[in-house]
């Protein structure tokens, strides 16, 4: 995006944030911070350094912009990998998270976390649930299929439970927090089903040694390695619930997880698993007007062919000392803008049904 196009948005945002009340309200972005106390390295290919120990300074600065913002964001959205695998082998998972949270909590505004594969590198997902990463407590939906699922977690089977909520931060707005590891041999029981079931989808594409290495399986298939996952048939089930729910009170909808679901929006390796049967669920609602994401450290953009924004968030890991990593979205009734920081760009995303208007 050219200057004059950024500083257009900038002037326009400004404008809205001051004296226009046709925004609803603001939420910040950030996305796999992967903080670690180490020095810094690379990525698995060796071709992007990561910015291990610096990477808790630039969420420290994110957090003091948007504290500072003459129109502060109403809550914050955490992608996920919010520390890096790296502190499991030094040991040092909790202190790691300690450091990070601490930085969170000088935000004026509630944190909601998305797991991604390396919070699983950390912790079991029995140790998440009642971790701080936790934030289905700031969930304050009334949808039926929300209501149903809390009860139903009462008898229901610790190791097959999966990490979902949505809610409501202004009327006709919904957010909807997706579990993108709910299918996947990271952070489960060897003895858990869908450990075995996630075992046998993975190895009946994916032949080599090691799980995480794409050789061989073409860019079709390249997304069958254990650093992703996929949403079991009960989750697709719960967020065609939810949706339904938004379609018929006419809600627009934010459905946000750490892996991108769309192949022009992320890397091909960087993919849910069943990405097309999520995308078949959404594509069966006129509710959803994006899909947020993390996991590709490079970012991606694509509005799919029923305008949905497809959105995924460069990563703070590989963001230089001199440059930043986050994001503030301003909501309006007939678009969202998005004001980037650094290496995440500007954008005006009208919803589907606004573009021609």
């Amino acid at each position: 995006m050219n200057e004059i196009w950024s500083n257009v948005i900038l002037t326009f945002v400004q404008m809205g944030t001051e004296r226009d009340n046709s925004i609803c309200f603001s939420f910040g972005v950030i996305a796999d911070i992967q903080y670690a106390d180490v020095e810094d390295g690379y990525n698995f290919m060796k071709t992007r350094k990561r910015y291990y120990r610096n990477s808790i300074t630039l969420l420290s600065e994110a957090v003091e912009e948007w504290n500072k913002d003459c129109m502060p964001p109403s809550f914050i959205l955490q992608l996920g990998d919010i520390i890096d695998g790296l502190n499991a082998q030094h040991k040092a998972s909790k202190k790691a998270l300690k450091n990070v949270m601490q930085e969170f909590k000088k935000s004026k505004a509630d944190i909601h976390h998305i797991w991604g594969n390396h919070e699983f590198y950390n912790f079991s997902r029995h140790c998440l649930m009642s971790s701080a990463l936790n934030s289905q407590h700031l969930g304050n939906s009334m949808t039926p299929a929300s209501s149903n699922r809390v009860n139903s977690n009462v008898g229901e089977d610790k190791q097959e439970t999966f990490y979902c909520y949505d809610f409501c931060p202004f009327p006709s707005f919904r957010f909807v927090v997706i579990d993108c590891y709910d299918l996947s041999t990271l952070g489960r029981e060897d003895c858990s089903k869908k450990y075995q079931e996630s075992l046998k989808i993975i190895r009946k594409i994916n032949k080599n040694e090691d799980l995480n290495n794409p050789e061989g399986l073409g860019a079709a298939k390249q997304r069958f390695v254990q650093f992703n996952g996929g949403l079991s048939q009960d989750q697709l089930e719960w967020l065609d619930e939810v949706l339904s729910y938004s379609d018929e009170n006419q809600e627009k909808v934010i459905v946000v997880g750490h892996i991108p679901v769309h192949p022009c929006a992320a890397d091909t390796i960087c993919l849910v698993w069943n990405f097309d049967d999520v995308l078949a669920v959404l594509y069966s609602h006129k509710c959803v007007v994006s899909f947020m994401a993390g996991h590709d450290h490079d970012g991606g953009y694509f509005q799919d062919e029923r305008g949905i924004h497809h959105i995924t968030f460069e990563g703070v890991i590989e963001t230089p000392p001199t440059s930043h990593a986050f994001g503030t979205v301003f909501v309006y009734k007939d678009k969202m803008i998005l004001k980037g920081n650094g290496r995440v760009p500007h954008r005006v995303m009208p919803y589907p049904e606004c573009d021609n208007q």
